[in-house]
């Protein structure tokens, strides 16, 4: 089947940051550890927030201000330190009530996978670890950081028929 045949039922994104929202390049500074976020993917994120969609981070990493970024950026929740992201998911999917059916997510490694393998259409960065392309619904033709979550999300709202309406003109 079609991953974009699965896109009219989704209304939740959930993406892991290191890999999927950064190029996974992790600079060390002094005591503070420095990552990018690319800025298509924020408009994205904020876009699809105002449209109504839920937005969750899921990550393994630790940083406040990749926190404080994404909760900006339209996340309602961004779960730092996830060691067991089933878990993770599982609680998120309980607390805000949404199926299986319903999520895109996005990752990128290992700690993804068997997160991915639950959802209704998991998605990677063109470079994802193979294990990770071989269960992908779709493989974005972007690298993390490089404006993949823009990618999954425009590609769901254009299927949805939610990107670029004249109610985002007002904002």
């Amino acid at each position: 089947m079609s991953y974009k045949l699965k896109l009219p039922s989704i209304n939740t994104f959930i993406f892991d940051v290191d890999g999927v929202l950064t190029d996974g390049t992790v600079i060390l500074y002094k005591d503070e550890v420095v990552r990018t976020i690319n800025a298509r993917d924020g408009y994205a994120l904020q876009y699809a927030s105002k449209m109504g969609y839920n937005i969750f981070i899921i990550t393994g990493g630790d940083s406040q201000a990749v926190k404080d970024r994404l909760i900006n950026a339209g996340a309602k929740e961004v779960i730092l330190k996830a060691s067991n992201k089933v878990k993770v998911y599982e609680e998120l999917k309980e607390k805000y009530n949404f199926k299986d059916e319903e999520v895109l997510y996005m990752g990128d490694d290992i700690p993804d996978y068997n997160v991915m393998r639950k959802v209704g259409v998991s998605t990677c960065p063109q470079d994802a670890a193979i294990e990770i392309k071989n269960i992908s619904d779709y493989q974005s033709p972007l690298k993390g950081g490089h404006h993949c979550v823009r990618d999954v999300i425009e590609q769901t709202l254009r299927v949805q028929g939610k990107w670029f309406t004249d109610q985002a003109h007002e904002w």
